[in-house]
């Protein structure tokens, strides 16, 4: 039997927009807007949280590990993008794509099993209000945030190993703006059955299983605003809520349309614009959408504005 001729790939040449290069400076301005923005806007709400004992709440305890991974998550792919941007394209190193693809995916399941987390609070505060103080202690807190990051830092193992475990040749070029894998995935040959399963396995574990833990708390949510005979009461209430339900909305959705949906039919395009948008609008709009939506962070800011006035 003859043997099959494979290109060692030791490098990957990141192509997007190299087609557009009119739209090069435009584009490179305004994700250096996006990432300021979410600089800014992530770390003033875990400065916020921090100097204001009002937010010492479990609930703002989760929320600024969210803003912290939302820094982390933008930085290891925006600053990649405004260089291809740049450069008409640019070159990373095999070692160098490993680690990109392993950080990212490291943040983006951490924010996967926090926005999961942040469900279950809801779900205890709204409906077991009288067990929260004792449920969800400061012990309770560390030990949920360490099962996260250990969750987080397995499920980036899992796939970083699968997908660099394939074998990739002919041409290096990815028409695309970092290392994901749907673009990695086009670049295989060979058998590669075997990760290719374990990859789609384990997203269509760990998406679906953090919804399910999502869904079902919102149900009993659900049940329990309705057992409230006070429409404000109940609207109140689930205010509180809503800000998560966005946020949740906004990245999961998403997520379910980069990697659960069919391969047929896909162009790098469409791909392009959909990790666009969740590795660049989703980090830079959740502070927002909790500041604007939430009285108690915006009292927060408002007396920090206030001292900073009289100062």
């Amino acid at each position: 039997m003859a043997e099959k001729n494979f290109t060692l790939v030791t490098e990957f040449l990141l192509i997007a927009f190299a087609d557009c290069p009119e739209w090069a400076l435009p584009l490179f301005l305004l994700f250096l807007s996006i990432y300021l923005i979410t600089l800014l806007g992530n770390t003033g709400m875990i400065i916020l949280i921090w100097v204001d004992h009002r937010l010492h709440t479990p609930m703002y305890f989760l929320l600024s590990h969210l803003s912290f991974m939302d820094i982390c998550y933008s930085s290891v792919t925006v600053p990649q993008m405004m260089a291809v941007l740049l450069e008409h394209g640019t070159v990373l190193s095999y070692t160098r794509c490993v680690a990109q693809f392993f950080l990212f995916t490291f943040f983006g399941s951490i924010d996967c099993y926090l926005l999961a987390l942040m469900a279950y609070d809801r779900y205890v505060a709204v409906c077991q209000p009288l067990l929260y103080v004792t449920i969800m202690t400061q012990k309770a807190r560390l030990g949920f945030m360490a099962v996260v990051y250990i969750a987080g830092l397995f499920s980036a193992l899992v796939r970083t190993v699968s997908a660099f475990t394939l074998s990739f040749c002919g041409t290096n070029e990815i028409n695309f703006i970092f290392c994901d894998l749907p673009p990695l995935l086009k670049l295989t040959c060979g058998d590669s059955y075997t990760q290719e399963v374990v990859i789609i396995v384990f997203a269509i574990f760990v998406i679906p299983a953090c919804m399910v833990v999502i869904l079902v708390s919102y149900l009993f949510i659900i049940l329990a605003i309705m057992q409230i005979s006070s429409p404000g009461g109940r609207a109140k209430t689930f205010s509180t809520c809503a800000s998560h339900l966005t946020t949740v909305s906004l990245f999961f959705g998403t997520l379910i349309f980069m990697y659960l949906r069919d391969n047929s039919g896909r162009s790098p395009q469409e791909d392009q614009v959909v990790a666009v948008f969740y590795t660049t609008m989703i980090p830079m709009l959740n502070p927002l959408i909790y500041s604007l939506r939430n009285k108690e962070v915006k009292e927060a800011l408002r007396k920090i504005l206030n001292r900073a006035k009289l100062s």
